[in-house]
């Protein structure tokens, strides 16, 4: 008779077995887990130019608790709002091709609206390998990044393909969007455009503010600016500026707000 304190061990060895058999593959080597996925996306395709589009203009982020107007006031009087779309904002328009957030709308510009995800530099690479004269990139509507690691990738990969970037009239680019904006070889911001910013936090919620001055996370977010163009002084007046503002904040600039940090064209 098997007893009651080797049933028990039986059924908990039972029940990790089931969970690992669903877990992710993992690899273990010199005290590093790797864990391995695979990453895969779509797009749609319109075809050539035979009058074969795409509606892309509900891909809009939409959410009623965005779309307010009101505009509030901090404690130092400063005016702050959360997005709000502009009667005037451009739309996505008829697209001939859609890669992820990204819609193609001729041989030279493309428009973006939405979130970068892991999969999104490779939805950039293969538009770019279809399309590869893209020059203009309008950034229209952009939360910012569900992966960090993605979004640096993306932005060094907009300033290799010497893309112009554009905030048209009534674009808001917030977060980690800014970088990607700040990414192009020539920037413009329409007067009315919107740019958020906050401090980065890593997975186990620690921001920028949480680690030593002269902790290498730092210096990897600086030479990205440099990269960008920015000077050492301006590079790191950026940002300070955006780490004093917390995580799940956001503090919103204004073109010329971004014009005191950025070369403007």
């Amino acid at each position: 008779m098997i007893s009651a304190s080797a049933l028990a061990r039986t059924l908990i060895v039972a029940f990790f077995a089931s969970v690992l058999a669903f877990a992710p593959a993992k690899a273990q080597q010199a005290g590093f887990t790797t864990v391995t996925t695979t990453i895969t996306w779509s797009y749609s395709d319109g075809g050539d130019d035979d009058g074969a589009f795409i509606d892309e203009d509900a891909a809009l982020l939409g959410d009623e608790a965005l779309a307010s107007d009101d505009h509030d006031a901090d404690d130092t009087g400063v005016a702050t709002r959360r997005y709000a779309p502009s009667a005037h904002l451009a739309t996505l328009g008829r697209a001939k091709a859609v890669y992820g957030p990204f819609s193609v709308i001729d041989a030279t510009t493309v428009r973006m609206a939405g979130d970068v995800d892991g999969a999104t530099p490779r939805q950039f690479a293969a538009m770019l390998a279809a399309h590869p004269k893209l020059k203009r990139l309008e950034m229209i509507d952009c939360p910012g990044s569900l992966d960090e690691d993605a979004n640096l990738i993306l932005a060094r990969a907009i300033r290799r393909q010497g893309m112009e970037t554009v905030v048209p009239a009534g674009g808001s680019i917030r977060s980690g969007a800014v970088e990607l904006w700040m990414a192009g070889i020539r920037r413009s911001a329409a007067p009315d455009a919107e740019f958020g910013v906050h401090s980065w936090a890593d997975e186990y919620g620690r921001e920028a503010r949480d680690y030593p001055a002269n902790d290498p996370v730092h210096a990897e977010y600086l030479g990205l600016y440099r990269e960008m163009g920015l000077d050492d002084a301006k590079a790191r007046a950026f940002y300070a500026m955006t780490n004093a503002t917390p995580f799940d904040d956001v503090t919103y600039l204004t073109r010329d707000d971004m014009a005191r940090y950025v070369a403007l064209n």
